[in-house]
This record gives C-alpha cells, structure tokens and sequence, in this order.
C-alpha cells in the first residue's frame, strides 16, 4: 500500500469514527477556509449572570464592612471568663492572667453544657493552673499553721474571697473552688494533668481524689468532665495554639514550598525531554514513598507493642486535650499502616492494568509540553490563580472571624443542678444575686454565654454566615474557571497554528485573558454557580449529618451515604463538563449554555477517544503530584522531628509537629497542582482541538490537519485499528 493510499484510508476511518453519531450528538463540524483558531470577533455572553455576580460581589465587600465595623477579633483570640472579661487582653487587670480556669470541671458533665452551649460553672482568669490536690477545707486547717497556703489558694479564688467562711457559705457565695487538682493549660484553659501508669489513667500518680464537698471521685469522671469541656472549643481556640507554631516554622514552611515549587518547574521542563523515563519516575518515587510510610507505621507499631505502658486503648483516652496522646496508641498506626497498603496495592494494580492508555497519555504529555514550551508564558499563571485564591481565602476567614465576634455579652442562668424554670433566660451579673430569680433557684448563676445583640443585624447574622460561605465557593470556583478558560484561549491559539511557531501570535495568554474578562465574565460565573450550588448542598448535608447523628437510624445512614456518593459523582461530572465548555468559550465566544451543549455533542462523538485520553492523563500528573508532595513531605517529617541534623536543626518548641507538616505536604500538593493543572489544560485542550480539526478537515492538500502528523498517528492507530481488523 502507497503512501496516498494509506493516507485517504487515515481520512476515511477520521471521518468514519468522528461523523458516526446519533442525532441527540449534534451534527458535525464542516469545513470553513477562514477559521484560523480563537474568534477575535466577540460579544458579552451571559450578561444577566454578570450583573448577577458583580452585585454579589458588591454584597458581599458592603457585608466585610459592616462586619469590620460591628466586629471585634480580640473575643476570638481571648478566653472570656463569667463576667464577660478577655483573660490575657493588654491594658485590663487580667493582663497577666491568660489562663481560664473553671470552679468545678465535674460539673461540665450536664447535659446543660451541650444544650446552652455553656459549662454551668464559674470561670476566672489565673495567671497558672494548679499544680497539686488540694480542697478548700485542707486549705483552711493548713492555713491556721502557715498563712501562705492562702496565698497559694487564692490565687484561683474571685478577689473578694477570704479564707475564713464555711463549706455552706462557700458554695453559697461561689467565692472559690472547693477543690484544686493539677493541671496544665491547653488552648489557654486548664485542663486535667492526665498521665498513665502501668496502663492506667492517672492524674497525679491518683486515680480518687477528694471533691471538696466530702466525696470521692475517680480520674474517669474527671476525663468525661474535660471532655465535656472539649466539645465546646472550637476551631477558633485551636488555632491559637496551631498558630504558635506557625510562628516558629513559618520560615522553614516557605522553604519547603519553594522546593517544592522548583521541583514542580523541573518536572514540567523534563517532561518534554524525557516523559516516558519520568513517568517511571513518579511510578517508582510514589511507590517508594508509600512504602516508607508503611515501614514507619509498621516500627511504631511494634515499638508500642514492646512496651507493656501503651496499651491504652482510643475508649480510655477519649476525647483527649493533648492531641500528641493519639499517636502513642497502637491502633492508629496500625490503621495508617492499613490505610497505606490498600492505597499502594491500588496504585500497582492500576499500573498494571493502564500500561497500554498510560503510553498515549505519555505521547499527549509530550505533545502538552511543545505547547507550553511555545507560550511559557502558562507556567507563570498559576502564580496568579495562587495569589486571587488567597485574597479570596483571606477576605472569607476574616469576614467570618468579624461576624463571629459581633455584638455584645450576653449573660445566661445557669443552674449546676439542671433544675431552675428560669435555666437559659438572660440575665445581669450585676444586680443577679438581689433578683428573684436568684432567691428561687439557689446555686444558680449569671454567666456568660455569647456575643450577640436585639438589632436587625445581629438577628441576620446567621444568615450572613451563609451568604459568606456562599459567595466563598462562587469566587474560588470563578478564579479556578477564569484560569481554565485563559489556559484553553492561549493552547487553542498554539494548536490551530499551522506553521508552528512563527503563526502564533504574540502574547496569546495575555489575549485570551483579556477575552475572558471582557466578554465572558458572566458565562465563567453561570458555570461556577452550578458548582458552588453543588458543593453548598453538600455542606448543608454534612451540616445535618453532624446535628442528626444521634437520632439517625440504619435507613437514614444508608440515605445521607448514597445522597453523598450522588451529589460527589454530579459534582465531578458538572466540572468535567464545565472544563470543556470553558474551551469552547474560549475558541468559539458563544454562552455557556450553547458552550456546555457543543462540548457535550462533540465529546459523545468521540467517546472511545475520551476513554484513552482524559483520565489516564490525569491519573500520570497525579502520580506527579504525589510524588512532589510526598518528597517534600518526607524531608519535613525528618526535619521537624529533629532527624536530620546533620543538614540543619530543625524546631525544638513545638506544640505538635503535625501542624507545620501537614501544611508543608498540602501546601506542596496545590503547588504541584497549580503546574501540573497547566498540562491537564494543556492536553485537554488538544484532545478538544484535534476533535474539532477531524471533523474540518480530511487531511488533503486542500485542508490539512493542524495536529502533528506524529500525534495524529498515535490517536488513530489506538482507536481505528480494532475497528478496521472487526470489518
């Protein structure tokens, strides 16, 4: 067979396998002399959705303000005792006082704690927890002898306290705690001083102490106490400590990053040269990578097998105040050394059984990197899609911090019994003990309970909260699609260029950019309002999850489960089929919706080819991303655990080592995905091309192919050989 006559067969089985489609497919593209890539002559798309949008946007930057003005970040970073007052706040008595410290933790156990949201005992500034047991009556006998076992004592009283009432007086003016047991502060509260013995739980070498009030108590109530308390501190108080560390390794953070950044930029360089040796790369590097882990998890395991003092278990620790008492447990390595090994059986049976698709997917690579090696330009841009997320990221942590913190104290009966008809109305601290409500319920406090208000704001603030986390997801997803629309715009301009590179024209990312922005705004925001619609609903679900879960039934679970696997799988479709109509917004300027309709038809068209091409691809970068993020990861685990000092002494003041890890590992995850999306992009927007150039053109003098002739062979060979052998 000549070389003409192989050539008209190529075109035959081109236009056989891209024209044999059902009507509901649209009809194919024809043949048109003067269409040379990108349209130049463009108009608005979607223009009510524009305006849409740029009104939210308004909304919300008005809504940042108003919750800046009514806001106050200081009652997020500060623990508040009963009267409302920041413990730890410069220029207030509490300066030096930054620790909260509760009367009596056992009461925390109430039900009322989850109800009001409250532990229904009174709560004061020190300035250090108590370091040894001791009741308020030992306190007294002693201080007959020695007057300095008040001082000692008082320091966790209220200013007005004095040494010589009675229990009954005591607990009747709620002067002092009736007992003190040791403690150490945890997120600026005191918490119990847990430590194990030949297995079991202790709290100072004790596992009964005295209450104060003439009974024993054992350290498992008080454990369920602090865990009650536990539940009650929420992200905000974490992050003070999580801070503390970034304030340490924040410059060793960045290095990471930036190492993971030069790596990211070398893989994407090599790729071009030597794809197919660097794919065994990521295949060897991943598999070595979580090989390691499965051997660090496996000593660890064995090396708290060896010692007869862990064999606590996840039901004696609870909900523990020292996060790091989690990782002395067997069980949790043990479950992370499961985890790993199912992970790497599937990595090694999905090499297996994609070598053949993993080949093309190495030839579209190198095709991608010709592309990118054209308009370098493309490496740059996820710089900017990093720096608007983080404005947007930035602008929603501190809208919600302000809103959170809005309003003002607000005080609330406590009953420590749980029986008082005025339990949780509002109150005054101030003039509590001269109303009737305090002559009624006995032991009831004033406390306080929250920032909030009567306004017509403070009423909406709940709804405000929505609308920020909402208009979040609308922005994160427009930034993500305006640089997936960029992208498409300048790989369409290099592909459609007959005589590479001297018809591409200059700039073609800054072109397809500004396209974007001017005429397509509204059509990238209808598209990203469908995912954030999505992904609100999943919260919203998540959200009712947590509230339900202990009313739910087998049925339910079942239920929620499959809702979650079904808005998970929609979620992923929209944003498949929202990539490719941001192409074709980007080639042809129509809407989304006429945009999402031809990306469909065209796809349905050449669904074998969608098969070999799309997801294989994506699963090589991501073996590419694993392999940035788990390198990175490796080095920062050695390095902040103090194994590398022969390279450099890493921190020693640590709260947990995890927090500046896990930020190095994700951190390093979304730089490797910024890059590596650009070749995701890249080939995506190919595969859409070359779709469109064999149904134009037939590979004759008269309209050539634009794809390479190595590239174009490849394709046709994997999908028309099988169907030319079955005729």
């Amino acid at each position: 067979m000549d070389k003409s006559k192989r050539k008209r067969e190529s075109s035959t089985y081109d236009i056989v396998l891209c024209h044999f489609h059902s009507p509901r497919e649209g009809d194919p593209r024809t043949y048109d002399p003067d269409f040379k890539g990108p349209v130049s002559n463009r108009s608005c798309t979607d223009v009510l959705c524009c305006m849409i949008f740029l009104l939210c946007i308004v909304g919300y930057i008005v809504l940042g303000l108003v919750a800046w003005v009514h806001g106050d970040p200081r009652r997020a970073a500060y623990p508040t005792d009963s009267q409302g007052h920041f413990c730890g706040q410069k220029g207030t008595p509490n300066e030096n006082k930054t620790i909260l410290f509760y009367f009596n933790l056992l009461r925390c156990t109430s039900p009322s704690v989850l109800l009001n949201l409250q532990c229904p005992t009174t709560q004061i500034c020190v300035s250090k927890c108590p370091e040894k047991f001791l009741t308020y009556v030992e306190m007294q006998l002693l201080y007959t002898k020695d007057k300095s076992h008040w001082e000692d004592y008082r320091q966790f009283c209220k200013t007005t306290a004095k040494p010589v009432k009675s229990l009954t007086q005591l607990l009747l003016d709620d002067d002092c705690p009736t007992a003190i047991f040791p403690s150490k502060p945890f997120l600026q509260r005191c918490f119990p001083d847990f430590s194990t013995k030949n297995g079991t739980l202790t709290i100072g070498s004790k596992m009964v102490f005295q209450d104060g009030n003439g009974g024993t108590r054992s350290v498992i109530e008080l454990r369920d106490a602090a865990n009650g308390i536990n539940k009650l501190l929420d992200a905000k108080s974490l992050g003070l400590k999580v801070f503390e560390d970034y304030a340490t390794t924040w410059y060793w953070i960045l290095i990471g990053l930036t190492i993971a950044m030069v790596l990211s930029w070398i893989f994407l360089i090599l790729l071009r040269f030597i794809a197919g040796c660097l794919f065994w790369v990521f295949m060897i590097g991943v598999i070595g990578i979580i090989g390691y882990g499965i051997w660090h998890c496996y000593q660890q395991y064995t090396n708290l097998q060896a010692h007869p003092s862990s064999v606590l278990t996840i039901y004696d620790i609870g909900i523990q105040t020292n996060i790091s008492m989690y990782f002395e447990l067997q069980q949790t390595w043990f479950t992370f050394m499961i985890i790993l090994c199912i992970i790497e059986v599937i990595v090694i049976l999905m090499l297996i059984f994609l070598r053949n698709r993993i080949r093309v997917a190495i030839i579209l690579l190198k095709e991608g990197s010709k592309a990118i090696g054209y308009v370098p330009s493309t490496l740059v841009y996820p710089a900017l899609t990093f720096i608007l997320l983080s404005i947007c990221i930035c602008y929603w942590v501190v809208t919600a911090v302000f809103l959170a913190t809005s309003g003002v104290p607000v005080y609330k009966v406590i009953a420590p019994e749980g029986h008082c008809i005025h339990e949780n109305q509002t109150c005054d601290p101030e003039i509590f003990n001269t109303t009737e409500i305090a002559k009624a319920c006995p032991g009831a406090l004033c406390n306080f309970a929250f920032y909030g208000g009567k306004s017509l704001y403070h009423q909406y603030i709940p709804t405000f909260h929505v609308y920020n986390l909402f208009v979040f997801l609308w922005l994160i997803n427009f930034v993500v699609a305006l640089g997936q629309c960029a992208l498409a715009g300048a790989f369409a301009t290099y592909y459609w260029a007959m005589k590479k590179p001297d018809d591409i024209p200059r700039y073609p990312l800054f072109t397809a950019f500004g396209r974007a922005i001017r005429y397509h705004t509204g059509s990238l925001a209808f598209g990203s309002l469908i995912i954030a619609l999505i992904q609100m609903f999943k919260i919203v679900l998540e959200y009712l999850d947590h509230r339900l879960k202990r009313t739910q039934n087998t049925l339910s679970k079942f239920l929620q489960c499959c809702l979650r696997c079904c808005f998970w799988c929609l979620e992923n479709a929209i944003k498949f089929l929202n990539r490719n109509a941001y192409i074709m917004i980007a080639i042809y300027g129509r809407n989304f919706c006429r945009s999402a309709k031809d990306a469909f038809n065209l796809l349905m068209r050449n669904v074998l080819k969608v098969a070999v091409t799309d997801e294989v691809t994506y699963f090589v970068l991501f073996l590419g991303k694993i392999l940035v993020a788990g390198s990175i990861g490796v080095l920062a685990f050695l390095f902040f655990t103090q194994r590398l000092p022969v390279i450099a002494q890493g921190p020693a003041s640590l709260n947990y080592y995890w927090v500046p890890l896990l930020t190095v590992i994700l951190g390093s995850y979304l730089i490797a995905h910024g890059f590596f999306s650009v070749y995701a992009m890249c080939v995506e927007t190919i595969f859409i091309c070359f779709c469109e150039d064999l149904e134009r053109n037939d590979g004759s003098t008269e309209k050539p192919y634009f794809i390479t002739p190595n590239l174009h062979g490849i394709l046709i060979k994997k999908q028309l050989v099988p169907q030319k052998q079955k005729e």
